[in-house]
Formats: C-alpha cells, sequence, structure tokens
C-alpha cells in the first residue's frame, strides 16, 4: 500500500510563490505517472502537472509557464513549484501515483492565494 503525504500548502499573496513536497513511503523511480491534482470549491477536480513514465511532464493549461513539477528520487519525493500565484489557484492540492495498475491519493494540502 503506497502511502503519499504533500505538505507545504499555506496563505500566500497574489504573485507570490510556494513549493508544495509529496513524500511516497516507496521507491517513487517505479511508480509510472505520478502528479499533482487541485480541487477548488465548486469546481471538478483538475490536473495541475504530471510527470510520466521516462520523464515527460504535462502542465495543466492554467499553470503552463508558472508551475514546475520535478522529482528527487533519492528522497522519494515529488515538488511541486508554484510562482506567479494567482486567486484563482486557491485549492487543496493532491498528490497522486499510479503503481502496478492502481491509483494512489495523498490526503491534500490547502493552497490559499489571497491578499
Amino acid at each position: 500500500q503506497v502511502q503519499l503525504v504533500e505538505s507545504g500548502g499555506g496563505l500566500v499573496p497574489p504573485g507570490g510563490s510556494l513549493t508544495l513536497s509529496c513524500a511516497a513511503s516507496e521507491n517513487i523511480f517505479n511508480f509510472d505517472d505520478m502528479g499533482w491534482y487541485r480541487k477548488a470549491p465548486g469546481k471538478q477536480r483538475e490536473l495541475v502537472a504530471v510527470i510520466h513514465v521516462g520523464g515527460r511532464k504535462t502542465y495543466g493549461e492554467s499553470v503552463k509557464g508558472r508551475f514546475t513539477i520535478y522529482q528527487d528520487n533519492a528522497a522519494n519525493t515529488m515538488y511541486l513549484q508554484m510562482s506567479s500565484l494567482k486567486t484563482e489557484d486557491t485549492a487543496v492540492y493532491y498528490c497522486s501515483a499510479r503503481h502496478l495498475s492502481r491509483n494512489y491519493w495523498g490526503q491534500g494540502t490547502q493552497v490559499t492565494v489571497s491578499s
């Protein structure tokens, strides 16, 4: 059973930056896709960024050029570096991993962008 634990959320003003972390209980090198999703009140869950097998990265249209996803395999941790944050980035951010045909989710971390 893979466990994912997010951290790094908080309150940040518009235009600010924040980096989220997702620590995995297993070697992330063995995972298939691993990524970030977010859920804002009244909205559907949406893709933020994914690292695919082989290292290819996919970003949601609304975050392209502002967010960067990367991994530290030695630390079994994935990160989401967020910059130029907007109020519409406010959401609960979830870490997700696909391993042996199963999808795993973290508990989520709240990001609030507000002045």
